[in-house]
């Protein structure tokens, strides 16, 4: 068990709960975290997890698909649920009196029976899906960049899947996949708010104690980064994106802090690309975003430009990350980022759901729940050297990915 006001237990059948209790709040978020995502699947299965978060919401033994919406409704829910590379989540954020009526709704719907009469009308909506995506030359071009970046592994395959895979996919796939990874070995149960954990504990242990554990082993592995130039030839759009991707630190790494203010003072608002690149008018769009797992990262320069100035929106990225790694930063950029990220965390730390997306990236990542002190000692942490020793073992002048999606042929593929 830790520390108050925080309770971690686990069921017999490897169900893990964790509580944070916030008496001074008036309300309480619950949420499910099933350990399962677009790096659990195989190729042809690709999209298989996105499709089945769908699914949650389409019936169980004890309701039909309108039941679900309209229970969620009653008690007044901000609810919704979410699928990445590494997690499916399920949450509502509710009243902290209506805390056991959500738990009650979010576990009957992990028990979905996958109805055979909403399968195929749920498929074309996901299709769907992934046409609206295809209008998004970001979109794309992210998708292309994981699939070259992460050539050979689970994290190259969109979250959404495509057209192909999900055309393929029969609903007893989806089962078979929903029984080996929807089990309580393999899920987390988090709740913040205003609750009692031990009231909690009796909730939960009623609605899931009977749930059947898998015993199903950790498959992941460690992506290899490839490094090199690949371009995504799109007629259709009128701008051209760029990036520059370099490896990176896991997000339990100690200095994931630090490649966060890193990216901050490149590429955020009021940044280095906001004075230097898009005040010049030399790209409208154009930051710095830190793609982070479990065991691995990327940091990501990017931007987009008229196609005929590609070559001088790659130059300003390239030299404001030369300028960064030969300089390093100055005191005053890392003093109003590091506020800014506390004035975050002091913001976030007071609302129940903030805390629950937290707590679910605390066990992902620790293992434990965190306080929100812990979490601002490792900002202060940020300093001139940590900025130095990260970027010493992560050069972004050096060689990386470099991704072009757009009309134009730049600067060709390998």
């Amino acid at each position: 068990m830790a520390t108050d006001p925080y309770t971690v237990h686990t069921l017999d059948n490897g169900l893990t709960i964790v509580i944070e209790s916030m008496p001074d709040v008036r309300s309480a978020a619950a949420g499910f975290l099933v350990r399962t995502g677009a790096r659990d699947e195989t190729p042809e299965l690709a999209g298989i997890s996105h499709f089945l978060e769908h699914m949650m919401f389409k019936g169980t033994p004890k309701r039909g698909w309108q039941d679900i919406t309209i229970d969620f409704d009653k008690m007044g829910s901000s609810y919704n649920a979410f699928t990445s590379e590494d997690r499916t989540v399920y949450y509502g954020w509710v009243r902290h009196a209506d805390i056991g009526k959500q738990l009650e709704l979010l576990a009957d719907m992990l028990r979905s029976t996958l109805p055979p009469e909403e399968f195929d009308m749920e498929k074309n909506v996901i299709l769907e899906e992934i046409a609206m995506a295809k209008d998004s030359l970001e979109h794309l071009a992210f998708d292309f960049l994981q699939e070259k970046l992460f050539a050979g592994h689970p994290l190259a395959w969109p979250i959404l899947g495509y057209d192909s895979t999900v055309t393929a996919m029969t609903r007893d796939q989806l089962w078979e996949y929903f029984q080996k990874r929807y089990a309580p070995d393999h899920m987390t149960c988090v709740v913040a708010g205003k609750v009692e954990p031990s009231e909690i504990i009796a909730t939960i242990e009623d609605l899931c104690g009977d749930w059947k554990a898998s015993g199903l082993a950790d498959e992941r592995t460690i992506p290899t980064f490839h490094e090199g130039v690949d371009q995504l030839h799109l007629e259709r759009f009128n701008q051209q994106l760029v990036a520059l991707t370099y490896p990176s630190i896991s997000a339990k790494d100690p200095l994931a802090e630090t490649a966060a203010a890193i990216a901050t003072i490149l590429g955020d608002d009021n940044s280095r690309f906001y004075w230097n690149i898009i005040q010049k008018g030399i790209s409208s769009r154009a930051g710095v975003y830190h793609m982070e797992y479990t065991d691995c990262g990327a940091l990501m320069l990017y931007g987009t430009s008229q196609p005929e100035r590609v070559e001088q929106l790659v130059d300003a990225m390239k030299a404001e990350a030369a300028r960064l790694c030969d300089d390093g930063v100055e005191p005053h950029e890392l003093d109003r980022v590091k506020n800014k990220r506390r004035t975050s965390l002091a913001v976030e730390c007071e609302a129940p759901y903030h805390r629950l997306t937290q707590l679910m990236d605390d066990m992902e990542y620790f293992g434990e729940p965190r306080s929100v002190e812990q979490m601002l000692a490792d900002v202060d942490a940020v300093s001139v050297d940590s900025v130095r020793q990260y970027l010493d073992a992560f050069p972004i002048n050096a060689i990386g990915h470099v991704t072009s999606a757009g009309p134009r042929d730049w600067p060709g593929a390998n």
